[in-house]
């Protein structure tokens, strides 16, 4: 048998997918792989790839490693941008993909002082304001792939993860049974 991600996180940046999808792996006692984590790793911190080598480069490289990642029993998380490349969408096709959305009000919040390369300039207000430009052009895409979603505004990071390991586990299950 071929091995495949227990489930993939997408969705918007600062919707929780790292946060979450570390407490899913825990819950289903297997391994968390966060692809912009294993970019850092490997190329250095994002941001400077994104100075030094191009948004085309790190999108490049991006493919690469979230290729690699879907090919693990793991839970997997892919940065915000990595649907919007018709071959990693055309890979998540065969995959149980959970979208994790997040309200302007709650990102607000979360991307205040952070350094992710499309967020990082300007005011609050522009930040947000460049957030959910990000969103509104993505969101078709996060949806036509999301098996499941949930909303990370207000609820637990505990309980969200809680019912996505237990969705997955029913999908699992279910997958067994038709084969």
């Amino acid at each position: 048998m071929s091995l495949r991600p227990i489930v993939v996180l997408i969705g918007p940046p600062a919707a929780g997918k790292s946060r979450i999808g570390k407490k899913v792996a825990k819950n289903l006692q297997c391994e968390f792989i966060d692809t912009d984590s294993v970019i850092v790793a490997e190329h250095g911190p994002i941001a400077k790839l994104f100075s030094s080598r191009g948004e085309a480069e790190f999108r490049r490289i991006e493919r690469e490693v979230v290729s690699r990642a879907l090919n693990s029993d793991a839970v997997v998380s892919l940065g915000g941008g990595a649907v919007m490349n018709e071959e990693t969408r055309q890979l998540l096709g065969t995959h149980r993909v959970v979208l994790l959305t997040v309200s302007a009000e709650a990102v607000a919040r979360r991307i205040q002082g952070q350094r992710r390369p499309l967020l990082a300039a300007g005011t609050p207000e522009e930040r947000l304001a460049a957030w959910q430009n990000l969103v509104d052009a993505r969101s078709a895409v996060y949806e036509s792939l999301a098996s499941r979603a949930w909303d990370t505004s207000v609820r637990p990071v505990t309980v969200i993860a809680s019912e996505i390991a237990e969705w997955a586990t029913a999908e699992s299950a279910r997958e067994a049974t038709k084969r």
